[in-house]
């Protein structure tokens, strides 16, 4: 504690220091001309000195000035520079509006952040890009994915062939918190991964934070996705979508009342199911195949000082044969933002936050008869504070009170099924928090984040609780009412510097430890929507991690080129796992099925990336490891986790052929992930039976493919209207990649086992019509 009164004190002196010095402060909001949408990370800079910040999250920003004459610089990637000379004799709100530059290919918007800002900043283990090189990445049916583009940087795996679910340096599906606008999203993926939640043309800015993550951000240990809607055109009314050959899509966006506010609404759907009805067979006729997810925003400007924001998600999946069978899951999100300036310096942001995921199984036959629906909700009440102190020193903090209630998976069946039903209790938590975080400019080579996160998390009523012995029995229930059962109270440091060895490069490093309450039960590589969630109970102890990670960071050429390698170490406590033969859904027990156990990942990531010109794209590569050790399984020896893969490769290349066509192509290659293959066989009743020894002690066969794209955009006959063609084959050279491998006898040799290959996809082409107006 004596540290962090020292840090505490050193922090007061500096702040008063500053603000003894009493220079002006211009401040303000940087947006687009053309659509008034705030632009996130605009540099406004004076001219000829060091001295510059960045906008936020909602466009705002605040410099200190001298008193006098001076002259300021905003600028923006894909922007014109503006620059504005000022006699600064009192401090003044001054908001600008930046003009994209003309389709010119040496200024497409790869990255959203000023040019030297991989260098620079302080924070590592972090990834921005523009909405931009999506549109040129070609993906499986076709259509554009954010979930699908980061999958191709380095530390983010897939989860398999086709699937929007990731993984980020040896940690699972589960650690990963995915946020809209500020919403948590459960289950980021439709039709059972192969496309995500995220419809492209309703995103402006995507950061993911591998490591080092500020103290802003809480409940996830592995990453952070923070993804932040558009606003909306506040200049003029306009739409946009497209036509692919599974799914469709239409943003429309416009003012409320001119630069005043504005709305976004984006729809998109797939209509697979409408080809059913052309079937001959009446089942099929009857069966359902589609999704739908809908993104809507609105914002409007109060005054200078006060702006609210209302954003939401509507998502479902639907699936069914006939009425024999159906099943559908679905997020819904809603995010109310008070966005208020208290004054020049200090920023503050309010949001009250809902989201919700469900799912439900209707089974209707002849010996079975029952529905199964299970519920994760959560409501969160978020007051964060930016203050800006001076332009190299930020101070945010703030209070986060989150509220979660999760509906286990319960049965109700009929009178002759042939399973019985079963209501399970809900389980509640409350989780507070509270953070500060101070982003310093120690000095001229050196920088500074580092902050600090008090989380307690608190086990609610009512409900049954139950203890269990070494054997999985019952030895003691209790029912709690409406109170706490069990606090949770856990601290958690942050640090990242970063220190210039030159104009060009720098050496960074960070240190968190994070905690987590909520955990996906899941003995898959894919997450699947009935996946159960649980929190931190009696018996089940938040996941914890501590990593570490150093890295060294060089541009190149007049910042054209990126490139930089890390290192880390991670280690996490309080994983779980299963007994064998466990049975997870629709059983109030389930936590005596549980083990608890510790992991480890570390790896090098390297990362070559062109950000302008003719061709641009980047190369990515991982060497990692990802390991697990629980007492009861392999002899309490470490083994592979089931996302463990030794070399993650990734190739992605842009080239505008001409005015009118650019190309694309994606590289991908991966060493197959950790699977339990059978290590012998027995026979019983005539049947043969497999036994399995060491937990994911085999891999499948490596993965690779190649995917290619063709983007043709004719030059539009007058200002209003733009459409352009999307051409792509996914999986190029038709690869046959193994999505399942499993085990038979061989119907032509005797008392052998054969394994055979599943493999999901082969070549894949698509095509997709684009507009705007």
């Amino acid at each position: 504690m004596k540290i962090a009164y020292y840090v505490s004190f050193i922090l007061l002196c500096y702040s008063g220091i500053v603000l003894g010095q009493a220079p002006y402060v211009l401040s303000g909001t940087i947006r687009d001309v053309s659509t008034g949408e705030t632009l996130i990370g605009a540099v406004v800079a004076m001219e000829g000195e060091q001295q510059s910040v960045s906008t936020n999250n909602y466009g705002f920003y605040s410099l200190q000035l001298p008193q006098g004459k001076v002259a300021v610089v905003i600028s923006y990637v894909g922007y014109e520079s503006f620059r504005m000379e000022l006699d600064m004799q009192a401090s003044v709100r001054r908001n600008f509006e930046l003009k994209p530059v003309d389709n010119q290919l040496e200024e497409i918007v790869v990255s959203g952040r000023r040019a030297d800002d991989h260098v620079r900043n302080p924070q590592m283990s972090s990834l921005n890009f523009g909405m931009e090189e999506i549109r040129h990445i070609p993906v499986v049916f076709g259509e554009k994915d954010l979930l699908k583009t980061i999958q191709l940087m380095p530390g983010v795996q897939s989860g398999g062939e086709g699937s929007a679910n990731f993984y980020v340096r040896g940690g699972g599906g589960d650690q990963n918190l995915i946020l809209l606008d500020e919403a948590t999203v459960y289950n980021a993926s439709h039709l059972m991964g192969f496309f995500s939640t995220f419809n492209s043309d309703a995103i402006k800015d995507v950061q993911l934070f591998k490591g080092g993550i500020p103290a802003q951000y809480g409940g996830r240990i592995s990453s952070v996705l923070d993804i932040t809607m558009k606003d909306g055109n506040q200049k003029k009314f306009g739409a946009e979508g497209g036509v692919g050959l599974i799914a469709s899509r239409l943003k429309l966006d416009g003012p409320i009342v001119k630069d005043r506010g504005s709305f976004m609404l984006s729809a998109r759907r797939t209509y697979a199911d409408m080809f059913l009805k052309l079937s001959k067979n009446e089942d099929a006729k009857k069966s359902k195949l589609y999704f739908y997810d809908l993104n809507a925003k609105l914002n409007y400007k109060l005054d200078e000082k006060n702006t609210l924001f209302l954003s939401g998600y509507f998502g479902k999946d639907d699936l069914g044969y006939s009425d024999m069978f159906s099943f559908d899951w679905g997020n819904a999100t809603a995010t109310v933002r008070w966005n208020h300036f208290f004054s020049e310096r200090l920023f503050s942001n309010t949001s009250l936050i809902y989201s919700d995921f469900t799912y439900h199984v209707d089974v209707s036959s002849n010996d079975s008869d029952f529905k199964i629906a299970s519920k994760i909700q959560n409501w969160n009440l978020k007051q964060d504070f930016s203050y800006y102190i001076h332009p190299e020193s930020t101070l945010r903090f703030g209070l986060h009170a989150l509220r979660q209630n999760i509906k286990p998976a319960s049965v109700e069946a009929g009178e002759d099924a042939s399973v019985h039903s079963m209501d399970i209790d809900s389980r509640q938590g409350m989780e507070l928090a509270a953070y500060i975080s101070h982003e310093w400019k120690v000095m001229d080579r050196l920088s500074l984040m580092y902050g600090l996160r008090l989380t307690d998390f608190m086990v609610m009523g009512p409900g049954t609780f139950y203890t269990f012995d070494e054997d999985g029995e019952v030895t003691h229930e209790q029912y709690y009412g409406n109170r706490i059962a069990k606090n949770y109270l856990n601290l958690e440091p942050r640090l990242s510097a970063s220190y210039m060895l030159d104009e060009n490069s720098s050496l960074k490093a960070s240190y968190n430890r994070i905690v987590q309450h909520l955990h996906q039960l899941t003995n898959t590589t894919s997450s699947l929507p009935t996946d159960q969630y649980v929190i931190s109970s009696l018996n089940i102890n938040p996941q914890l991690v501590d990593q570490v990670a150093f890295g060294y960071f060089r541009n190149f050429k007049d910042n054209r080129y990126e490139f930089s390698v890390e290192s880390y170490y991670k280690y996490l406590n309080n994983q779980i796992d299963f007994k064998n033969g466990a049975d997870l859904q629709a059983n109030k027990y389930f936590e005596s099925d549980l083990l608890y156990g510790e992991g480890r990942s570390y790896g090098i990531e390297i990362y070559l990336r062109k950000n302008s010109g003719r061709f641009n794209g980047w190369l990515s590569y991982s060497l990692s490891r990802s390991e697990r050790r629980f007492d009861a399984i392999n002899q309490g020896d470490w083994f592979h986790a089931r996302q463990d893969r030794r070399h993650d490769i990734s190739l992605v290349g842009m080239y505008e052929l001409s005015p009118k066509w650019t190309l694309g192509a994606t590289f991908v290659f991966q060493t197959g992930h950790a699977v339990t293959f059978p290590s012998g066989k027995y026979e019983m009743d005539g049947k043969t039976m497999f036994y399995y020894t060491e937990r994911n002690g085999y891999r499948m066969p490596n993965y690779h493919r190649l995917d290619l794209s063709a983007t043709y955009e004719p030059k539009p006959k007058n200002k209003r209207w733009q459409s352009s063609w999307s051409f792509g084959v996914y999986n190029a050279y038709n690869r046959k990649n193994a999505y399942i491998i499993d085990f038979r006898d061989s119907e032509t040799v005797p008392n052998k086992t054969e394994a055979y290959k599943i493999a999901l996809f082969g070549a894949i082409p698509s095509v997709t019509w684009n507009f705007k107006f």
